[in-house]
């Protein structure tokens, strides 16, 4: 409440009371489903996966709501805010009880969901009553709130069995109706709004209410708000369910015993803000995260029969949690959450003052969001493990993640204090007797404080050499990333083979999860390098690709091994996609204008080629025990009259020498730009940039259209053509791919990337039709060979594509540079284009990368639907007109950005753009 007018104790107490058990309400409201779910789920007989889904749908609107309503309460006012919302929260409740399908539940629930996104408004309300010291006890006392997920589990169980579920839902229907009503009476409006409006200031924009939300404390915060707040609405709903099916107690009793996790978990959350405000908010975390790990780990643990061979024979016995034991540790595990929950919101009203609404909203809907997914995630961790306990498998696996990833924080920004002194050090003791401030640095070598690529003569000494060490170091390192990213695309179709016992449609997910984890490591991997340096990170992500490729060649040797561990070892997979954001972003820094479509084509395309390595290498390396006795034991697989010898784990660990030797020339060979250092929040402008949505369109038009069918194309042929044996010819399609990248980067460089580009989309709704042409004729003789044409006509064009559309990125940029800071200078201008840039190449890479899962799933589901992959086919060819059409209407045409710069001669390196600075 800084700058705001004063106010009295008794004001404040009464915004907070009020807020509170309006708060109380609404989370009552909230999580109905908890107990009238169970009910719902009998009348309609729901499975696991559908009860998690209508148990979380709620928790997702009251999530995604948040950060509207928080903006919205910067805005106008936490009064007016609070009031609507809860009006709409009881209407959609009330209407709950005249559904009566599945549907109609779900549509019933995102309404009643309104109701969680009251929290947001809450939190801006209250924080603008009291002084920042003042804060973490208010808020905690606020978000006590949550014991109105308690009252429910204590009150609705009883008027379930009494009355029905119907009735449930109006009487909390009528009860948040009625709140609305009093804290519209008895409330007045915040000292800010009043100052502000006194003043006669209109609301800030959502733009500028937005602006915080580039630094990435505030995602940061929003994963601990993840684990303590969406894993207690998780655990809040999950536990009835679990405590009936694992400890066979009534719903009357699950329900207390499930709020006795509730209740203390929301009351303790008051103590939580009173010890951040003594002790501090990181120590609060630190305990917070180290006993929930421990807890979680506890809970994680099955009921296992042991049996020991012992002196005097065998000795078996069992280990399980009972229930006291269980409800204990529950117990201290919702105490920490609680802590964890006030600890969290702590730093928002002290770092954010003027938008609390707005981070307090985002952090919110990220934590809301745990409560949605952790309980569908749930029940589909049920039905594919049928263990009960990996609820909290999940939960440790998170918690670990959180903890860690703050630790590295802490400790990246100590040292941060530390290595300005230690850099000030000679290289060996010995010499520091001699050693003076001219020597500082001399002797590192791996950073270049001096970079100029655009000197024409800087580039020729000195520049080009080093910046092509760089690229053909880092082309190895890609090329292993995509290979074993895309392992599974001939792993898949090799598994019912050797006695995996998979339906169609997981096998096609295990082809299809490798590329969205892939994707979505790349929007993270877009932005790693300026941070952390592109020699660092290009080395530590390609030692990451050891942990799939060890965990491949020892799960397929076992055929009893579980299908969530392939899952599992699938998503991990996507570590070699997310290594093509990084990759790109940091050889863009290193070439010139004139060279940079050529470099970035060179990377991407022979980078690409893993594709096709991996689909000619494996189906080879499988077929020898090129490991001996190391690699183990192969598998008798019927191959025509005759058996003969598979070594499937070939596909993991043949790529595990290559990855060691690769890691170690990058540490030891590559180069990190000091020019090129950026933060996450310098880097966050590209997000409001036009160019790089639209940028995304087009590259999921050639990229996400390349490792999608790369990704598909095998099981693809194997499902349309099962009479011909398709796996020594796939490989072809990435081959002519990569190449096509990587040997037309100088077209789009001499005629203009925008250009190239509508010719490729012309080529690729050609190729879509034809494949749509040959399928329909696909029991004629001869018809797999023009279909397989087909494909490769698709893969040629999406590897031109690939490299044309990059190209236009920077001159996309430059030019915008132009209108974006007229006032700055021609340098200033270059490298601030040079960077976003960079981080547009590295994003709109991580954006086409989800094609590696929806076109394999489209597949599926197409399959699924309709019984074949026409369906698939016909949209693909509509997005392609679409990218068509767009590339002309904001590049191509007469006015369009690009088309006077296409139509001139493209620069060459010749004046310096930035002023040379000492080597170090």
């Amino acid at each position: 409440m800084s700058g705001a007018e004063p106010v009295s104790t008794r004001e404040q107490g009464k915004a907070l009371w009020l807020s509170t058990i309006a708060f109380t309400v609404c989370f009552a409201v909230w999580t109905i489903f908890a107990i009238i779910g169970v009910r719902i789920k009998d009348e309609l007989g729901l499975n696991e996966t559908e009860f998690g889904l209508l148990v979380g749908t709620p928790i997702l609107t009251g999530s995604l709501i948040r950060l509207a309503l928080g903006i919205w309460t910067d805005q106008y006012g936490g009064r007016v805010v609070y009031t609507v919302t809860m009006l709409a929260a009881a209407v959609a409740t009330f209407l709950l009880s005249y559904a009566h399908t599945y549907p109609q539940m779900l549509l019933a629930a995102l309404g009643v969901g309104i109701a969680g996104g009251s929290f947001a408004v809450g939190i801006a309300y209250v924080s603008r009553w009291y002084p920042s010291e003042q804060q973490g006890l208010a808020l905690g006392i606020f978000g006590a709130g949550n014991a109105g997920a308690a009252v429910t589990k204590f009150v609705a169980p009883f008027v379930l069995v009494a009355y029905g579920w119907q009735v449930t839902a109006q009487v909390w229907a009528a009860a948040i109706a009625l709140m609305a009503v009093v804290f519209w009476f008895t409330t007045t409006d915040d000292p800010v709004l009043r100052e502000r409006r006194a003043r006669g200031e209109k609301p800030t924009s959502a733009w500028v209410e937005l602006e915080p939300l580039k630094n990435i404390q505030v995602w940061r915060f929003g994963l601990y708000y993840f684990f303590v707040f969406g894993a207690f609405v998780a655990l809040s709903l999950w536990l009835p369910r679990y405590l009936i099916n694992v400890y066979g107690i009534d719903i009357k009793t699950a329900g207390m015993a499930a709020a006795m996790f509730s209740l203390p978990a929301s009351l303790f959350r008051v103590y939580g803000g009173h010890l951040s405000d003594r002790y501090g908010a990181r120590r609060v975390m630190y305990w917070t995260f180290m006993v929930s790990v421990v807890c979680t780990f506890v809970l994680a643990y099955p009921p296992t029969d042991y049996v020991v061979r012992g002196i005097q024979g065998p000795i078996a016995f069992h280990m399980e949690m009972g229930l006291p034991l269980f409800i204990v540790t529950v117990f201290v595990l919702g105490f920490f959450m609680a802590l964890g929950k006030a600890a969290v919101y702590k730093h928002i009203p002290v770092y954010y003052p003027k938008n609390v609404g707005a981070v307090g909203g985002l952090v919110g809907m990220i934590g809301g969001l745990g409560g949605f997914a952790l309980p569908i995630a749930f029940g589909a961790l049920n039905d594919l493990t049928g263990i009960w306990t990996s609820c909290f498998m999940l939960l440790f696996l998170l918690v670990t993640g959180a903890l860690l990833w703050m630790h590295m924080a802490i400790r990246q920004m100590e040292r941060g204090v530390a290595e300005a002194e230690l850099a000030k050090l000679p290289e060996l003791p010995e010499m520091q007797e001699i050693h003076k401030p001219e020597h500082i640095g001399a002797l590192s070598g791996k950073v270049i404080k001096d970079w100029r690529p655009e000197d024409k003569k800087f580039w020729e000494t000195t520049g080009r050499a080093i910046a092509r060490r760089n690229l053909w170091l880092s082309i190895p390192a890609l090329l292993l990333s995509f290979a074993v990213w895309q392992v599974w695309s001939v792993v898949v179709a090799k598994l019912p083979s050797i006695g995996f016992n998979f339906t169609t449609e997981q096998l096609f997910w295990l082809a299809a999860l490798p590329g969205i984890s892939g994707a979505v490591l790349r929007i993270f991997y877009s932005f790693m390098v300026p941070i952390f340096g592109g020699r660092l990170w290009t080395t530590v992500a390609t030692w990451s690709l050891m942990i799939p490729a060890v965990g491949i060649g020892y799960a397929v040797q076992n055929p009893s091994t579980p299908y969530v561990l392939f899952l599992t070892l699938a998503l991990l997979c996507g570590f070699g996609g997310g290594n093509f954001a990084s990759s790109m972003s940091n050889i863009s820094f290193f070439f010139p204008r004139s060279e940079k479509g050529n470099a970035l084509a060179l990377n991407a395309g022979l980078g690409n080629l893993g594709v096709s390595v991996v689909q000619f290498v494996v189906p080879i390396a499988i077929t020898a025990g090129v490991f001996g006795w190391l690699g183990g034991e192969p598998v008798m697989v019927k191959s025509g009259a005759q058996q003969i010898p598979l070594w499937l784990q070939n596909a993991g660990f043949i790529w595990v020498p290559f990855i060691a030797a690769s890691a170690f020339t990058c540490w030891f060979g590559m180069n990190d730009i000091a020019a090129a250092k950026a933060s996450f929040s310098e880097q966050a402008v590209i997000f409001q940039r036009k160019h790089n949505w639209v940028m995304c369109w087009l590259y999921t038009g050639t990229f996400g259209s390349f490792i999608g069918f790369s990704a598909g194309f095998p099981l693809l042929a194997k499902t349309q053509f099962p009479a011909i044996d398709a796996l020594p010819f796939v490989f072809l399609g990435p081959l002519v791919g990569a190449l096509s990248r990587s040997a037309t980067g100088w077209v789009s460089d001499k005629w203009g990337g925008a250009r190239v580009t509508i010719w490729v989309f012309i080529l690729m709704m050609a190729g879509c039709a034809g494949v749509l042409y040959f399928l329909g004729i696909k029991e004629q003789p001869g018809a797999f060979w023009g279909f397989f044409a087909m494909f490769l006509v698709l893969f040629f064009a999406a590897g031109v594509g690939n490299a044309s559309t990059f190209q236009m990125i920077p001159n996309i940029m430059r030019k915008e540079m132009d209108r974006l800071m007229p006032q700055a200078d021609a340098a200033a201008r270059l490298r601030q284009a040079e960077k976003e840039s960079a981080a547009i190449t590295g994003f709109t890479s991580a954006i086409a990368a989800f094609g590696a899962f929806f076109i394999p799933k489209s597949y599926g589901t197409s399959i699924g639907l309709t019984g074949g992959v026409e369906a698939a086919l016909w949209g693909f060819l509509i997005f392609y007109v679409s990218c068509l059409v767009i590339t002309w209407g904001f590049y191509t045409r007469r006015g369009g950005l690009l088309y006077d710069v296409e139509r001139r001669p493209p620069a060459t390196p010749s004046t310096p753009v930035a002023a040379a600075t000492p080597a170090e």
